[in-house]
């Protein structure tokens, strides 16, 4: 049987890797939040109250592309939306009670979840959870800080290729989504119709009409639906 110390150490180790990983790509935010027009404290309030790195370079991608906001801010909101559905999954899994329920949700992102939900037990799941929440959280918030000092420095960040770092946070979240021949069907269609709308709506939009269109498909293709649709015996 393994040792638990052993399997708490190496889960703590694992964890401690990914959160510093994302945590210093919080430098790329920060430079490319300053290049939008936000200024260093906007940019450092976004990681600290949203702190949800897909929404903020979805919300600082729009801003840039001159896009209202507004459609920023619903933009952000319904990258964020999966969050939720995270927290439906994490909550029994942890079992966290009192204070600490309402600070573990500010940390539910990605990488706290995906370090959590494939342990075995709940002290793993639990140590890979806020292992993980705080390295990014911390790292992530320090190299905002980072990036969008030294962005006013080293001059317009596209010149350095992190203007990628907008369109990398979208392409990095689909990836592994991708495995699915389903979602596969689903993005390239979403994609299709965004490029479509792209000429005739504001900055922004296209990205809240593809997710229109893969909202729209998961309701068709909703588990009920399925079943209804399932051969019978």
């Amino acid at each position: 049987m393994a040792d638990p110390l052993a399997l708490r150490r190496s889960v703590v180790r694992d964890s401690l890797g990914v959160g510093i990983a994302t945590g210093l790509y919080g430098v790329s935010f920060g430079a490319v939040s300053v290049s939008s027009g936000l200024s260093v404290a906007q940019a450092c309030a976004l990681s600290l109250v949203m702190f949800t790195g897909a929404s903020q370079f979805a919300f600082v991608g729009v801003v840039a592309a001159g896009g209202a906001p507004l459609s920023g801010a619903l933009t952000a909101l319904m990258l964020g939306t999966r969050n939720t559905l995270y927290g439906l999954k994490l909550a029994p899994l942890l079992a966290f009670r009192g204070w600490r329920r309402p600070v573990a949700a500010h940390v539910v992102i990605d990488e706290s979840t995906a370090m959590s939900v494939t342990r075995e037990t709940q002290g793993l799941a639990r140590a890979g959870f806020v292992t993980t929440g705080a390295a990014v959280f911390v790292l992530w918030n320090l190299f905002t800080l980072v990036g969008a000092v030294t962005g006013n420095l080293i001059g317009d960040p596209r010149s350095y290729g992190l203007d990628a770092a907008v369109g990398g946070a979208f392409l990095a979240l689909l990836w592994p989504r991708l495995s699915d021949p389903r979602n596969r069907v689903i993005a390239v269609c979403a994609a299709a119709v965004a490029l479509g709308v792209v000429p005739v709506t504001a900055a922004g939009v296209p990205v809240l009409v593809a997710g229109g269109v893969a909202l729209l498909a998961g309701v068709l293709r909703s588990p009920a639906t399925e079943a209804a649709e399932a051969p019978r015996s």
